[in-house]
């Protein structure tokens, strides 16, 4: 059941947080309130890790449904070995090379892990993430941080303080505000359990960087039953979505603009720079947000873009497809549940 509560926000040096205002968050964290913090991807919205009341807080405030897990964050190697039963080799390798980083790892839970966290499920997601507010936190707290996307479920997530307060103001206890997040797409999960592991989530760490390091590694089979707990975060069909109907256009997508506007749709328009056109914004009826041709920016602008056409009120948002390869899987993914 949500408890209204007050949100205070503390803002904070995204490069040298201040201790006393980390060390009044992890006071809220150590009593089992709810902190929304700044990690390298998103900001999360965190609790105590081990604390499974504190958890039921994290699926009240954002609706979230029970079978959806989230990602227990830790500080260092040695407390993630200490949540699961079996650390192996792989997972010792991927952490020398890619923690702390935008990096999820599925291992077996041990007991003290609560269930709701995993859903109900045997294995537990685990990363430490990159950014100095994170960290100093994760320091400050000493303890695991259960912590998905702070924003309301299925909706866009937040990379900037604002993008929080606009779903969960009156939901939390306190907000860490450090300003945008630098990459704006979430981790990549990859499932430790499976032989070969399994990509569950696309993300900022690329299938040809894990390789790199694993060799074989494959994307798993993202659909399940709807009743059934998912073994990651990132696997509902429809999420990371805006309030308007979002449309991936491959091709004449000046043809499909065209017919929206002479349907009376006020269009805004996810348009790669490299896309020749010759629709303007002048009619006041179309707003054009120009997207890098980078996949690294693109994907660090791409959530606040979306965020930035909910708030200016469009009907429709028409995204040109970015290109394909390695780079731009995890984008790819993200408009495909955006667009459900």
């Amino acid at each position: 059941m949500f408890n209204p509560r007050k949100t205070i926000v503390r803002q904070v040096s995204p490069d040298h947080p201040e201790p006393a205002i980390v060390a009044e968050a992890a006071a809220v964290l150590r009593r089992g309130g709810l902190v929304a913090f700044p990690t390298e991807t998103v900001y999360g919205l965190g609790a105590d890790g081990l604390n499974s009341n504190a958890a039921e807080s994290i699926f009240a405030a954002k609706g979230r449904p029970p079978n959806n897990p989230v990602i227990v964050h830790v500080a260092d190697e040695a407390v993630a070995r200490c949540l699961t039963t079996h650390w192996p080799d792989t997972a010792a390798l991927l952490a020398e090379k890619f923690w702390p980083g935008p990096l999820t790892l599925i291992l077996p839970k041990r007991p003290e892990v609560p269930d709701i966290i995993t859903a109900g499920g045997p294995t537990v997601g685990l990363r430490i993430p990159a950014h100095p507010v994170a960290l100093a936190l994760l320091r400050s707290a000493e303890i695991p941080i259960a912590a998905p996307s702070a924003n309301r479920s299925t909706q866009i997530s937040p990379t900037t303080a604002a993008h929080v307060l606009r779903g969960l103001n009156g939901r939390i206890d306190l907000l860490l505000d450090a300003g945008p997040t630098l990459s704006g797409l979430e981790s990549t999960v990859l499932d430790l359990t499976a032989d070969p592991p399994q990509v569950l989530r696309p993300g900022l760490v690329s299938m040809g960087q894990l390789q790199s390091v694993l060799g074989t590694v494959t994307i798993g089979n993202r659909s399940h039953a709807v009743s059934q707990p998912l073994r990651s975060p990132g696997m509902l069909a429809r999420h990371y979505a805006p309030r308007a109907k979002l449309v991936c256009i491959d091709g004449d997508n000046q043809s499909a603009i065209l017919k929206l506007l002479d349907a009376q749709k006020r269009i805004g328009w996810l348009r790669l720079q490299s896309s020749p056109n010759e629709l303007n914004a002048d009619s006041g009826k179309i707003k054009i947000i120009d997207m890098p041709p980078d996949a690294a920016a693109y994907a660090a602008r791409l959530y606040a873009a979306l965020h930035e056409l909910d708030d200016a009120g469009v009907d429709c948002i028409v995204a040109d497809l970015p290109p394909t390869g390695d780079t731009w899987t995890a984008i790819h993914d993200r408009l495909q549940r955006a667009a459900q």
